[in-house]
């Protein structure tokens, strides 16, 4: 049975929208915004993204929570639902949209963080505590303490959000700093976009005349000369200016692949971090707080069951927590273990799910 493509387009505007409350913003509009419905038959969901870079993030980081966004939209089975993803480079910016290049001092004024990724909701555990404290020594004194500072770790760790917690706590004590939060792919594209409009200064401008900035995911900088170059001209200018920068990558610099030396040599200047995957007792920590900041409850042991069951993720922890108690909301049961297990049975394929006693 073939969808039509008006069907299929209602879908997934419900899915966007259901997915837009799942993610942080910045996750949200730099990676699934722009993903466009392309067909779906036969319990096969083919969707466009603009670049390769794209369809790698999404298949690593976010392609379970689409599905599982879009099974609850369509009513398909979960299980059964295949997601293809294909590149699509024409829809990177729709041809009737403006290029925005006037509102670099808005962006100034109001980065794009996530307002729940702050210090207060970081659960500070043994994996995490060394980044966690250099992170509050750049808030407390920028460009004083470590400048850059280099954060490092596997999917799901926390890294973003240390980052994001840090541009929070700047502007707290001082709303006139001037900060700039992208991923490394957005500031590929934006230095594409100026590039091809001839507007090459007003990208410097929006990067250089900043106070601190942000960029996650350094490491897909790697095998982009002319990206590479211009964030080698930016890191220069901002650093001699005494402007704190802050980066996050999946590995250390020394491990980067066809990353520039001199690149790698300034990333290692200040101060490298890194998270490693948190214990258990920090998991279940991690799920209390979750629970707490969204006023779930649920009971403790449902959250040793998910803590167990998840070894390092942070995000799939996080979510698999939401799933159980939006499967137990909109059924009007209240949670336990035997649910849990039901609801995440598909969540743990290849490990048995274990004799929980708390």
């Amino acid at each position: 049975m073939k969808v039509s493509f008006e069907a299929l387009r209602e879908m997934w505007i419900k899915t966007l929208a259901l997915l837009e409350k799942q993610m942080s913003t910045p996750e949200y509009r730099s990676w699934v915004e722009t993903i466009q419905p392309v067909s779906l038959f036969e319990k096969r969901l083919v969707l466009a993204v603009p670049t390769e870079l794209s369809r790698e993030k999404i298949e690593q980081k976010y392609l379970e929570l689409i599905r599982y966004a879009f099974q609850r939209v369509s009513g398909l089975p979960y299980n059964n639902l295949e997601i293809g993803l294909i590149v699509d480079p024409s829809i990177l910016r729709k041809p009737q949209e403006p290029v925005e290049a006037q509102g670099t001092s808005a962006e100034w004024e109001r980065p794009n963080l996530n307002p729940k990724y702050t210090f207060a909701t970081f659960v500070v555990g043994n994996s995490n505590k060394f980044a966690h404290a250099a992170a509050m020594a750049v808030a407390e004194s920028p460009a004083r303490a470590y400048n850059p500072l280099f954060i490092y770790g596997g999917v799901g760790l926390g890294k973003t959000h240390l980052m994001h917690a840090i541009g929070h706590y700047i502007l707290d004590k001082n709303p006139n700093m001037r900060i700039v939060y992208a991923s490394s792919e957005k500031f590929t594209n934006e230095l594409i976009n100026a590039i091809r409009d001839d507007k090459t200064e007003e990208f410097r401008q929006k990067y250089r005349n900043v106070d601190v900035l942000l960029i996650d995911d350094i490491q897909f900088l790697a095998g982009k000369e002319r990206t590479q170059e211009e964030f080698f001209h930016t890191f220069n200018a901002l650093h001699e200016a005494s402007k704190q920068i802050v980066l996050t990558s999946d590995r250390p610099p020394k491990e980067i692949p066809t990353l520039e030396d001199r690149l790698r040599s300034r990333f290692e200047w200040g101060l490298i971090a890194d998270i490693q995957p948190p214990d258990l007792e920090t998991r279940i920590a991690i799920l209390r707080k979750k629970a707490e900041l969204e006023d779930i409850h649920i009971p403790d042991e449902v959250i040793v069951f998910i803590a167990n069951q998840i070894p390092s993720n942070i995000r799939e922890l996080e979510g698999a927590l939401v799933r159980v108690t939006a499967f137990c909301n909109l059924n009007n049961v209240k949670p336990n273990l035997s649910i849990a297990q039901e609801v995440l049975k598909d969540v743990f394929p290849k490990k048995e799910t274990q004799k929980v006693s708390v």
